[in-house]
């Protein structure tokens, strides 16, 4: 059974049309079926102008993609094409969140195995008329899932987010026991179900400087982590920590771990694109479909000149692709 991937284009006026025809071209897959939704206008536009040497395929169904192709699959109408590489606008927004909106159903509904989205503006889809801060919530809210996860993934180092896109001021307000809890337990069921590591062992960092150094730097390690550490472990869940964040990642002690959750957006993401930038992988754990996506935004300042590196974008398609197989040997397996 080859999985069906669906690849969203993402705004427009960036980099996604480019990266995904790129990647396709550089890497054709005949194991699994590829389809990029969006327009084929907007495909054909960057395959002319970037002489990008990528055959396309348009289809009108799911069920007409074939492997060894890049398919396309309209998901909006030419009145939302307003190409602008490089600029920010509304059109492009509103189109990159209807057709991830689109692309999600159609894995919801089970003609899709997996969907790997391209980078979106905040700022474009605010204009465009939605009030997310991003894919993640979005896809959340849309598939009912309020137990949820943002893993970054490059080969074995996977670092997991406890809190996303909030202001670092609110962070210390929202971490508590059990939302620790729930994102031990997502992470510890993705490792062993996505991943199919038998016996995950996770490592948690602290909030302050110095995992608080025993309280003089701030008590979160000692009155939160720690007992939420500690309540994984009865659950049979390998929690390690609170760890000292700033010494983790350049000691190494970070290769001893098959994840780490991380309790801010840039306490992880800082030494997770240090030591991946280009390969990196975002991952939603959670959902009930697959999903990525690479570790870079819209790239607006080099949109439309054949500059952009697809390599992220390679990576997220492959860990889709890998994640998928997974997905469908389980559910035959299980069946």
């Amino acid at each position: 059974m080859k999985p069906r991937i669906l690849l969203s284009m993402g705004d427009y006026n960036g980099i996604g049309p480019e990266i995904i025809m790129k990647s396709f071209s550089e890497k054709p897959d005949d194991s699994s079926v590829i389809i990029a939704a969006g327009h084929e206008k907007i495909f054909e536009f960057y395959r002319k102008n970037l002489s990008i040497d990528t055959e396309l395929n348009l289809i009108k169904n799911i069920k007409e993609a074939k492997s060894g192709a890049l398919n396309i699959f309209n998901t909006i109408s030419a009145d939302d094409i307003d190409i602008q590489p490089g600029s920010l606008t509304k059109h492009a927004g509103k189109s990159s969140m209807k057709t991830i909106k689109k692309i999600l159903n159609l894995c919801l509904d089970g003609q899709a195995d997996a969907m790997v989205t391209a980078p979106i503006s905040k700022e474009a889809i605010h204009l465009g008329g939605y009030n997310y801060p991003g894919h993640t919530e979005f896809l959340a809210e849309l598939s009912g899932s309020a137990d949820y996860l943002m893993m970054l993934v490059s080969g074995d180092l996977r670092v997991a987010l406890t809190t996303i896109h909030v202001p670092v001021s609110e962070v210390p307000r929202l971490i508590s026991e059990s939302l620790i809890l729930q994102k031990l337990r997502i992470l510890h069921e993705s490792l062993k179900f996505d991943f199919k590591i038998s016996k995950p062992k996770i490592s948690v960092l602290g909030l302050n400087p110095h995992a608080g150094d025993g309280g003089v730097i701030g008590r979160e390690e000692l009155d939160i982590i720690a007992p939420a550490l500690q309540k994984a472990n009865l659950n049979d869940i390998d929690a390690s920590g609170p760890h000292s964040a700033d010494s983790f990642f350049g000691s190494g002690e970070y290769k001893k771990y098959d994840a780490i959750l991380a309790m801010y957006h840039d306490q992880g993401l800082i030494p997770f694109k240090t030591l991946s930038f280009g390969s990196g992988v975002n991952f939603t754990a959670g959902l009930p479909v697959v999903r990525t996506s690479p570790d870079h935004g819209t790239a607006y300042n080099i949109a439309g000149q054949n500059k952009a590196d697809y390599r992220s974008f390679t990576a997220a398609l492959e860990l889709a692709i890998l994640l998928a197989e997974n997905k469908i040997r389980s559910s035959i397996i299980h069946a």
